[in-house]
């Protein structure tokens, strides 16, 4: 596209749905590649990319990037197409990686405009994308949150792609249930783990024996979930996530801690940035990856317990962030200012 936008005169910008600590990598791999010419390795030992305070380890990278069968490929190729635009809109706050992107602006990048959080606040487009019957499943759990006390119930959930067997599923059961936390639990099943029969709620069948009866009223089980909505609330005091960016957007946009449980993609490094970076996320795991060893349920429970403890310094640090992300967009804020200047520079490019 870039190639067409010469062609006709028009100049390309990127918008990045990821954050600044993504970039940092697209923009390193070219660099390195030019140095090493091959994948990354998960031997390699730690390495400083431009934008990150801490030597990053190559078990939080994409998996892509160890691929030789072309993933690496792809990504160095897309990576040197990086710099050839007019501009780089990144979907982050300057006051949430403000040292990514101040490396990053030293470096010979073309201007890079963070013009975030870019997120659906209120859930509207979400809903809309609901599975048939999910309005007034929605109404029962906004319904049932209105009744518990503020940051006293933890959510897990984990994208449209996160799903788990059932013994992982009977390992994170028995930490909830052990933890004594109120929860919200949004289950994905893999189809090849729906039970023969059609039920109402398959994912309860997956659960241990009782379960479901044991927790009644501490907590509520389901399928498809409001998550931005979800998120707003303010029973909602912890966040198990498996940590795609716009999920952190949302969790940070309305001061919610996360505990990290990446699957795929960016989501390690999105991860490892948010633990060891930026201090606002519990680390349960960095380097998960979909389909890999069972999580039992003592390492669950203790990162519940820590990401709903009332006085933490990530809880404080969540806090401040959302409180930044929300005047960021006002005007007068650094991303309603960055959306100006955008808008200026394309002026002048065109």
């Amino acid at each position: 596209m870039i190639d067409v936008g010469n062609e006709l005169g028009l100049p390309s910008y990127l918008f990045l749905t990821s954050g600044a600590a993504f970039l940092g990598l697209m923009l390193y791999i070219p660099t390195r590649h030019d140095r090493v010419s091959t994948e990354f390795s998960e031997s390699d030992p730690e390495f400083l990319i431009p934008g990150f305070i801490n030597p990053v380890p190559p078990r939080v990278l994409p998996s892509a990037v160890f691929n030789k069968d072309g993933g690496y490929a792809a990504y160095l190729k897309l990576a040197k197409r990086f710099r050839d635009t007019k501009g780089i809109i990144v979907n982050t706050l300057l006051e949430l990686e403000s040292h990514a992107i101040s490396s990053l602006c030293e470096d010979q990048t073309p201007p890079i405009y963070t013009v975030g959080p870019v997120i659906d606040a209120k859930g509207e487009a979400q809903n809309k994308l609901g599975s048939p019957g999910s309005h007034s499943k929605n109404n029962n759990i906004m319904t049932w949150l209105d009744d518990q006390d503020p940051s006293s119930v933890v959510f897990l959930c984990f994208g449209s792609m996160g799903t788990f067997g059932a013994p992982q599923l009977r390992e994170i059961a028995q930490a909830l249930e052990r933890s004594g936390h109120g929860f919200l639990w949004s289950i994905r099943l893999p189809p090849t783990a729906t039970p023969q029969r059609k039920a109402e709620n398959p994912e309860e069948e997956m659960l241990p024996d009782g379960f479901i009866e044991r927790t009644r009223g501490k907590g509520m089980v389901f399928g498809w979930a409001p998550q931005a909505e979800v998120l707003a609330h303010k029973a909602i005091g912890g966040f198990v996530s498996h940590c795609g960016w716009n999920s952190i957007m949302e969790s940070l946009w309305n001061g919610v801690p996360l505990v990290t449980w990446p699957m795929s993609a960016e989501q390690q490094l999105n991860a490892f940035t948010m633990v060891r970076e930026l201090g606002v996320a519990v680390e349960m795991r960095l380097d998960y990856r979909r389909g890999g060893d069972l999580v039992m349920a003592d390492e669950i429970e203790r990162a519940v317990r820590s990401v709903m403890v009332s006085d933490s310094d990530v809880r404080e640090k969540v806090k401040e962030i959302g409180e930044k992300s929300q005047k960021a967009l006002v005007e007068g804020g650094s991303s309603f200012n960055m959306v100006g200047r955008l808008m200026e520079d394309m002026l002048v490019n065109v």
